[in-house]
Order: structure tokens, then C-alpha cells, then sequence
């Protein structure tokens, strides 16, 4: 079998199917055979986005203790539980048994010796834990499974009788009984309105980059000390702010007049002026920098399998924003307000058991719910405030753009703070929470019975609000952007960037900023990932199956059948990332895992002890491969 992309995803399937194969096909590995084919033209096991040849500069959002590629107890899955080593752990014993210079070279060694559970590590040093976890998983590879690495770029997939034959970029040709597509985000062709946006910036002579890969983006064309302007605040966002900063040889030192952890820049003159907005007009909200004090939440309570499956059998349509979201909101709610009453018991007037009954029975922002909390919870700071979280910039007006500045700055620093100081973990609960809801609502999604218009508006307004929350930078990058801003080289827009362009360049104001002057500049960088869109994908693979039928890119459709949303997503089999096909069936033996398709998962890899979804399905996906293959071995011979 093959499976195209050799990064996370990829081997984490891998992983699944090395674990499961001897209770499958224990007769193909004593017999013929199985034969597995990595292909990536990036290194394998940490793929494109981990892959070591980027900025040493750029880190990642979890912490160490908080990254896993294995099973543990905590996973329930069909396939058998095999443990493996965290990071941290990898990290540990590297340190204390190894030899991290031969392994890592001088720049890794040196920085796994500062690495603690609590450390973000660079993106260098993930990919040398990642390719650790590959290498591992090959070493538990049973008798008669074989791996094949290709370094190179699958460039087609069709069909000859019964086998899957893969061409690959390097000439050689792949026939193999089942192939799994797990190529990660996908590289695509700018929307129209991007393709218009740059053709019209090209004649007026200015510079707009379009949505991509911060890390790959040509960031040389922005010139020292001139205004640019940058539309989103994610985590793109970040890297782009790391690398025309820091990046550029600049530098953050303590801030000795400003307080514990409060940094100052020191330019290295060579960077511009970068102003920037979005939707909510403020940074991600911080990672969490504190573990639990209470014990775990009892999670799922508002919406457990039992609930999901009920809503399924009914057929639908179900909408998301009037059945879903309150029981969601419930949930977060719990995580919340368990951890606040075990963890910090102090600071509220009754105890937990009668406070979960009167909780559990109060609707979601009823009125006997606020004053359940009011009564209960005397702090304002201790009460889960979800627009709050959703809308971090409410109310919030300014009559220019220096004098939102501040402002923004106070919210954003009021934020960190509660993410980094232990009297506020519960935001850890209500982030656990977030992860227990987040698979019911991808079962959901799944399922074909959300509303269209659900589909269409409310599941990405709860991506993006997962991901503000649960996907933000860790607090030293946070503090390094209020340095920048309080040196005045990093500005915020506000709430409702709206940008314009004419012949004196591009425009931008906010709703924040309503009435007042537009700020302009030569260059804009939409500072995000492209839109997922199998139509204009770049990746030749893809683009062939889609043009013959035998994919489908997910539209949704209202009830009168007009369009409402083409999402870009490849359509799979919810259960088991098998693909759709343009006449309604199901390839059988083509299956999908990944961010470009209909079934999404929290991230590749994920905390220990959690459950998580992405090894679950990771474990669902890897089980309906093996039960695809014959009982014989996939034919591992290569042809020119």
C-alpha cells in the first residue's frame, strides 16, 4: 500500500496499522508480505511544516510535555494501545542516555539542554523529535512488514484492474492495493478575488502577498522602515512577525522599568512598520502556561456519543446555533467551573455538588444560569465570559490609530495574564472541554445532518473560535508583540479590517476605527494559510482524481438546492476517510486523513492522556486499510 505524505499524519497512520497488522493480516506478514510506501517530497516523519530547514526563529505553540505521537490508555480505539515517548520524554532521555551532539548537532544539543516540560521548543527541534517517532515506529514494524521511503512527489493515482498505481515524480510507479492520501495542507491557486487583487496591485505598481505558508513567503520584497499592512492575526501572523523582526536582526531584552517578564526591542533598523487587523482585531489568545489544580472534568456531560448519535438517527436537519451550541456552551461551561470550584475553592460560596445539579438543570444564558453564577462566583474575572473570549475587542472605539493602540495593548496584556497566572486555570478547563466537544462536532459534520446553512456559517465561525482559543501562541510571543507595539513597529488596526486599493495604494480601516482616517501602505500580506480548495489545488494528484470523478469537493447546498458555500474539502467517508466519488459511491480502496478534507481533526499530534481524536481516527483510518487489503501482500515492485 501507499500513503502519499510522510509528515504527522502520515506516519501516524502508519503508526496504527504497524500496531494493528498482526491481529489482521497475521497471515499475509507470515506469508507474502506487506509492503508500506512513504511518499514525501519533504523529510519523512516531520513532513513540510516540521521539517528542520526553516528559521531557528520560529516555535512551536505546545509545550513540551503537551506533544505526543502514541496511544496511551487514555485512547478508545479498535486497534491495540502501543505507548511511545512524549517529546518531553524523548527529550529527557536523549539528554540523560544519549548522545544529543551526534544526534541533533551543536544548535539542537544546545538547546535540549534548556528544555523543560514547560518549554515551547522551535520547530527544529520537533522535527528531530518527529523523525525519532518514525524511526521508532519502523524499529516496531512486525516480520514481514516492510516501509519504503521515497523522497519525491506523488504525481497521479489510477486504477489498473485491481491495483492502485501511484506515479511518482522520480519515474518510478507504485502498484499497490489501497492508498491513503495524507498531504496535509494543501498548496492552491489565489480565489479570484485574490488573482484580481494582485493583477490590479501589479499595475498600480504595489505589493500584495497573497495567502500562503509564512515560512515560505518571499518577505524580501517588504523594505526597511516602510508601512505594510497585514490582514489576519493568527498564527501566520505570528511567524511573519518573528521573521520581519527578529528576523531581521532585531532583538528583545528586558524591560527593567516595566515589571516581571515585560520586554523591550532593540531594532536593528532594517524593519518595517507593521500594521494589522482581522475579524476580531487581536492576537489568539495565549496558551495556557499552568496545569490543572483540580482534578480532570468529567467530560463529555452536555454532549456525549449518546447525545450525538441520537441527533444522527433523527435524520436532521439539525441546527447547529439552536441544538448544538448550547449544549457545546454547556460543556465549556463545565470544564470552566469544575476546575474554579476544585481548584480553587476560595473563591466561591457553595460547594460543587450543589452547584453542578443547579448548573447542569439551569438552559444555557438563561437567567437562572447568571444568577446561579452571580450568586455563587462574587468575582466578575472567575465567570466564563464566552463573547468575551469570542470578541476580545467589543466595545471597544477609537477616534485614530494611535490612540487605539493602548487600549488594545491593555486588553491583550489582561489576557496573557490570566493565561499565564495559576489563579485563572480555569481557561484550562474550559480548554479541555473545547477538545471533548470538538470531536462530537466533527462526528456532526460528518454526518450529513447539520442544516446547510449550519454547515455553511456556524461550524466555521466555531473553527475560528476554537482556534482563537485553543490554538494561540505561547506568552513569550505575546510579550514580545506588546514590545513591539509599545516601540511603535508593530500597530493594531481593530475589530473589521476592511481594505480597499487605488492608485496611492492599499486602505485599511476597522469597525474599531470607524470615522476615522484610513491607514495606507504599498504592500499588504494576508497573513493566513490559502483557503483548502480541491479545485485549485496545486498538488497534480489531487487535481487528477478530481477532474475524472473519482473525488468530489465538497458544496453545500440550501434546501432549494442553491449554492451556499463551497468549502474546498475533499469529501471522505466520515468513519473512515474512504473517498467519495463524483457518482455517489465510495472508493473502497482510497482513503484521505488531514486538514484537506471533510473530517477534521485538533492537529496531528496532540497532549498525553487525552483521548484524542486525532489518534482515534488516526487508529479508524489505519483498521479500514487493513481491511482492504487482500489476503495477499501489496506488490512492492517500483518500474521506471
Amino acid at each position: 500500500m501507499v500513503i502519499v505524505g510522510a509528515g504527522p499524519r502520515g506516519v501516524g497512520v502508519l503508526e496504527r496499522m504497524v500496531a494493528g497488522a498482526p491481529g489482521v493480516h497475521a497471515d499475509v506478514l507470515a506469508g507474502p508480505g506487506l509492503d508500506v510506501h512513504l511518499v514525501d517530497p519533504y523529510p519523512a516523519g516531520a513532513g513540510r511544516i516540521w521539517r528542520h530547514a526553516q528559521s531557528p526563529l520560529l516555535a512551536m505553540n505546545s509545550m513540551a510535555a503537551d506533544v505526543t505521537m502514541w496511544t496511551d490508555d487514555s485512547v478508545v480505539c479498535e486497534g491495540p494501545v502501543a505507548p511511545g515517548p512524549s517529546f518531553w520524554e524523548w527529550a529527557r532521555e536523549l539528554r540523560e542516555h544519549g548522545d544529543p551532539q551526534a544526534e541533533l548537532g551543536p544548535e539542537g544539543a544546545a538547546e535540549l539542554a534548556t528544555v523543560t516540560a514547560s518549554t515551547f521548543p522551535t520547530r527544529r527541534l520537533q522535527s528531530h523529535y518527529l523523525g525519532a517517532v518514525l524511526r521508532e515506529v519502523l524499529d516496531r514494524a512486525p516480520a514481514g512488514m516492510r516501509v519504503h521511503v521515497h523522497r519525491t512527489t506523488a504525481e497521479s493515482v489510477t486504477e489498473d484492474d485491481a491495483d492502485q498505481v501511484v506515479r511518482l515524480a522520480s519515474g518510478a510507479t507504485l502498484r499497490a492495493d489501497a492508498v491513503v492520501l495524507a498531504s496535509g495542507h494543501l498548496d492552491a491557486a489565489p480565489t479570484p478575488a485574490e488573482r484580481e487583487l494582485q493583477a490590479r496591485a501589479r499595475d498600480l505598481g504595489l505589493r500584495y502577498l497573497p495567502p500562503e505558508q509564512t515560512s515560505d513567503s518571499d518577505l524580501s520584497v517588504i523594505e526597511p522602515g516602510e508601512p505594510v499592512l497585514a490582514r489576519g492575526l493568527g498564527l501566520a501572523f505570528v511567524d511573519l512577525v518573528v521573521l520581519l523582526f527578529e528576523g531581521r536582526g532585531g532583538r528583545f531584552v528586558p524591560d527593567d522599568d516595566g515589571g516581571p517578564g515585560r520586554l523591550r526591542y532593540v531594532p536593528s533598523g532594517r524593519e518595517p512598520v507593521l500594521v494589522a487587523g482581522s475579524p476580531r482585531g487581536a492576537t489568539y489568545h495565549s496558551k495556557t502556561h499552568y496545569q490543572l489544580r483540580g482534578s480532570r472534568p468529567p467530560l463529555p456531560r452536555f454532549l456525549p456519543p449518546e447525545v450525538t448519535d441520537r441527533l444522527v438517527a433523527g435524520g436532521g436537519p439539525v441546527d447547529f446555533r439552536e441544538q448544538v451550541w448550547p449544549l457545546m456552551a454547556k460543556e465549556i461551561g463545565w470544564g470552566w467551573y469544575h476546575e474554579l470550584f476544585h481548584g480553587h475553592p476560595d473563591r466561591v460560596r457553595t460547594g460543587w455538588a450543589d452547584f453542578a445539579a443547579r448548573f447542569a438543570a439551569a438552559p444555557h444564558d438563561s437567567a437562572e444560569e447568571a444568577e446561579l453564577i452571580a450568586a455563587t462566583v462574587p468575582d466578575p474575572l472567575d465567570r466564563l465570559d464566552l463573547t468575551a473570549l469570542d470578541r476580545p475587542l467589543e466595545g471597544l472605539h477609537a477616534s485614530d490609530l494611535e490612540s487605539l493602540q493602548a487600549a488594545v495593548r491593555e486588553r491583550i496584556a489582561e489576557d496573557l495574564r490570566q493565561h499565564v497566572d495559576e489563579r485563572h486555570t480555569p481557561h484550562l478547563g474550559a480548554f479541555v472541554a473545547m477538545l471533548s466537544v470538538f470531536g462530537e462536532t466533527t462526528r456532526l459534520a460528518g454526518s450529513g445532518v447539520l442544516s446547510p446553512r449550519s454547515r455553511a456559517r456556524d461550524l466555521p465561525w466555531w473553527q475560528s473560535f476554537f482556534n482563537s482559543v485553543a490554538s494561540g501562541p505561547p506568552g513569550f510571543r505575546v510579550r514580545e508583540m506588546l514590545a513591539l507595539s509599545r516601540g511603535g513597529h508593530l500597530k493594531f488596526l481593530g475589530a473589521g479590517m476592511e481594505v480597499t486599493v487605488d492608485r496611492d495604494g492599499f486602505h485599511a480601516t476597522s469597525a474599531t476605527l470607524a470615522g476615522a482616517d484610513p491607514v495606507t501602505a504599498q504592500v499588504l500580506v494576508d497573513a493566513r494559510l490559502p483557503d483548502p480548495s480541491l479545485s485549485r489545488t496545486a498538488d497534480p494528484l489531487l487535481r487528477g482524481l478530481l477532474e475524472r470523478g473519482e473525488a468530489v469537493e465538497e458544496i453545500l447546498h440550501d434546501d432549494d438546492g442553491s449554492p451556499l458555500r463551497n468549502t474546498g474539502l475533499l469529501s471522505v467517508r466520515p468513519a473512515d476517510g474512504a473517498l467519495y466519488t463524483a457518482d455517489g459511491g465510495v472508493h473502497e480502496r482510497r482513503f484521505a486523513v488531514g486538514p484537506h478534507t471533510t473530517v477534521k481533526v485538533a492537529g496531528a499530534f496532540t497532549r498525553p492522556g487525552m483521548n484524542a481524536q486525532s489518534l482515534r481516527y488516526n487508529d479508524a483510518v489505519a483498521r479500514a486499510v487493513l481491511g482492504a487489503l487482500p489476503g495477499r501482500s501489496a506488490d512492492a515492485s517500483s518500474a521506471a
